[in-house]
């Protein structure tokens, strides 16, 4: 059955965790667009420096999360304080909670959950910079290369990519999850 999945992100994306994901879930014959705050391109951080030039896909006022089977939110230190400030993108991340769908977030992805107020009793990891945000917003963080959470994964850098997309397909072949709103 295909698919579409959501990846948000604006400029200042870490673009393995954007690129690497997308490819994985393309690979399954699945639909993944780059939803944005704007429309035209974003631009990656690779490397220590600003990278390629990704295509919008969609903004987020043409898209809601019922539209899609699954939300993935890449890191990057830029882009997830850019989107947090967006009340149309913490409503969106929320969106995904609220219908069961699956999230992926990695490393300072899942700093928008904090603003999207999802994270009370969950178990995840991120990038150990973030861990503290996340302890404080009711997370229980862990160490380890990716978690799973009713829905709800999470890994801590581009080094853990081929779990992170491996957990997240698992999570979108899955479909919903009855816990994942809490």
């Amino acid at each position: 059955m295909s698919k579409k999945i959501a990846i948000l992100a604006t400029n200042g994306f870490e673009e393995s965790e954007l690129q690497s994901p997308k490819e994985h879930l393309e690979q399954q014959g699945w639909t993944a667009d780059i939803v944005s705050l704007k429309s035209g391109s974003i631009k990656s951080w690779a490397d220590g420096n600003w990278g390629k030039e990704y295509q919008v896909d969609k903004t987020l006022s043409e898209v809601s999360a019922s539209d899609y089977h699954a939300l993935v939110l890449p890191g990057g230190v830029i882009n997830p304080d850019l989107l947090r400030r967006e009340e149309s993108a913490v409503n969106f991340v929320k969106d995904f909670f609220e219908q069961k769908k699956p999230v992926a977030a990695i490393c300072h992805g899942p700093q928008i959950l904090v603003d999207a107020d999802v994270l009370e009793g969950r178990k995840v990891t991120s990038f150990f910079s973030v861990k503290n945000d996340l302890i404080n917003a009711g997370a229980t963080w862990t160490d380890e290369e990716v978690v799973v959470d009713n829905g709800l994964v999470t890994s801590r850098n581009p080094d853990d990519l081929p779990a992170f997309n491996k957990k997240t397909v698992e999570e979108i072949k899955e479909g919903k999850h009855e816990l994942q709103s809490r």
